[in-house]
């Protein structure tokens, strides 16, 4: 009797989450760790603040951001810079963001894909997501040229002022991308960034018509980019592939040349997870 007892237990325990499970209230939540994890998801989109700023912006006393702050550098989440007085995140964030990357086989099949499409146009080559009305970049592999632009992972730009962003945008439902411009205002980075709602929903337009989107100098000036969306099983556009690099080598003209290619890395990638393109709409 006390074995089956035992067993009981043992298959309870395995189920790996508890009864009230879907119950979020207040209960259920730890009040300091969700202090401190708001914390640190601010400082990770504004790093460089003094202590101060932080307590001022999270409108919390310097005392509890302080004693957060020093609970997270014990971990190595955060670190302080004594010459500037301003506190960033720290190397372990990354490695646990690296992590999270090694469990989704995109970054792993993507890889060589990257460095095949690198090495076939000579420029970078990146991969992104979009998350929460930007792109995230989750795996790059950069060119040997001594010019070239860099999103190393973790990196996260504007949708609508990012090749991968555009690429992703052009295959969202009409409804989500209303959502997107009554969310998000257009923030204007360069004298090229669209950031009238009629011109970019025409980019979009474009873009879904020839199947990749161009980034025009419109997040740095003197930097073009070409992209083109990845579809998973569903033949939803889940992640974005993008050559970048300076307008001196990637002029207008090689701009037919480039998108083969990244329509053609982007393809394969599709095909790698096994996604299929959604029909033209």
């Amino acid at each position: 009797m006390e074995s089956q007892n035992n067993a009981g237990i043992s298959h309870r325990k395995a189920r790996g989450r508890p009864r009230d499970w879907d119950d979020k209230s207040a209960q259920n939540t730890i009040k300091s760790l969700d202090r401190a994890m708001e914390v640190f998801e601010f400082l990770s989109e504004a790093q460089g603040k003094t202590l101060t700023m932080l307590a001022n912006d999270l409108s919390q006393s310097p005392a509890t951001v302080y004693r957060i702050l020093v609970t997270l550098e014990g971990r190595g989440l955060v670190e302080f810079d004594q010459i500037d007085q301003v506190w960033h995140v720290g190397p372990r964030a990354f490695i646990i963001g690296s992590r999270f990357l090694r469990r989704t086989t995109l970054v792993d099949r993507a890889r060589p894909i990257l460095r095949t499409l690198m090495e076939q146009t000579g420029e970078t080559a990146n991969l992104g997501i979009e998350q929460n009305g930007h792109v995230l970049f989750v795996s790059q592999v950069e060119t040997h040229a001594s010019i070239r632009a860099f999103f190393p992972p973790g990196t996260l730009s504007r949708l609508h002022a990012s090749g991968i962003g555009k690429a992703l945008l052009s295959q969202m439902e009409d409804a989500r991308v209303d959502k997107f411009l009554t969310d998000m205002p257009l923030e204007s980075f360069t004298e090229f960034t669209l950031t009238q709602p009629d011109a970019l929903k025409a980019d979009l337009e474009l873009t879904r018509q020839r199947g990749y989107s161009i980034d025009g100098e419109e997040r740095n000036v003197g930097m073009r980019c070409i992209a083109a969306p990845v579809f998973d099983i569903h033949g939803e556009a889940i992640a974005g592939i993008s050559v970048s690099g300076p307008t001196s080598r990637v002029g207008t003209e090689e701009i037919a040349n480039l998108s083969t290619s990244v329509l053609s890395a982007a393809r394969e990638l599709s095909a790698a997870i096994g996604g299929v393109a959604p029909a033209a709409r």
